[in-house]
């Protein structure tokens, strides 16, 4: 089986740059990457918002990979964007990520292990950039590994074939919320034929219960995988224009991150 290195393909932001970035990680059930509509189309979105963007090739099980090689791959990113911040004409405090499904359970990792899953300390990576993003975006989220909301193919794909309750807990992240989780904006189709809508509420409420500046948005209808193609769901609701005038603009533009 062919191995492969993890790849950020950077989308720099238009000429109306506002110093935020953000980390875009595809869903595919850990498995694969759904790498144009949750990948390149959301980063070209981000970019012309004036956001610099870096879509996250990250490893997956399709090629040999499970856990800890997609957190290493998103905290390597948040890493080397911090590093080279200047470079891009960043913000190194308003530097976020977005994920779809699988995705949207990576970039929840991220936020939520940046202290106690340093991965790159583990592997001799050095570094002196915080691992934390300063906000988290999971849209239509795997949250939990538990048999009653688990997605079984992300699950396998991320622990392996053999995973007891412990590691299911482990990485279940409705149980694994600090309290210094970053600002977080959810996004979830009650008619998701794919990953149970309730992960994310499940996701929410815990979020809630530790005081995170967190908002859900319910949609009644969109299913599963829409990401930002210009599709019968984008149309009706424009889900992206509503996280940037609700979240965005007001939580990562207007306030100081911390």
């Amino acid at each position: 089986m062919e191995k492969y290195k993890s790849v950020l393909y950077v989308h720099e932001a238009k000429e109306n740059n506002t110093g935020a970035a953000v980390i875009v990680c595809p869903g595919g059930s850990y498995h694969h990457l759904g790498l144009y509509n949750e990948g390149y189309k959301t980063s070209e979105w981000f970019a012309s918002k004036g956001v610099t963007s870096f879509t996250l090739r990250y490893r997956t099980a399709q090629n040999g990979y499970h856990s800890p090689a997609m957190l290493q791959d998103i905290q390597r990113a948040i890493q080397l964007v911090r590093e080279n911040a200047e470079e891009f004409g960043i913000d190194v405090n308003k530097l976020g990520v977005i994920g779809y499904s699988a995705g949207g359970h990576l970039v929840t990792m991220a936020g939520a292990f940046w202290q106690t899953h340093d991965e790159l300390e583990k592997i001799a990576v050095e570094h002196s950039a915080s691992l934390r993003p300063d906000f988290v975006i999971p849209v239509y989220p795997v949250v939990s590994m538990g048999d009653e909301l688990a997605h079984r193919w992300s699950r396998k794909s991320l622990l392996g074939k053999k995973h007891d309750e412990e590691r299911k807990n482990e990485f279940s992240m409705e149980k694994q919320i600090p309290t210094d989780m970053p600002p977080s904006y959810i996004v979830v189709c009650k008619d998701d034929p794919v990953v149970d809508y309730r992960n994310s509420f499940a996701l929410y409420e815990a979020m809630l219960e530790k005081n995170i500046d967190v908002q859900l948005a319910v949609y009644d209808w969109g299913k599963h995988g829409f990401g930002m193609l210009n599709n019968r769901f984008m149309k009706e609701f424009h889900w992206n224009e509503k996280m940037w005038n609700e979240f965005f603009s007001p939580v990562v533009l207007k306030k100081d991150v911390k």
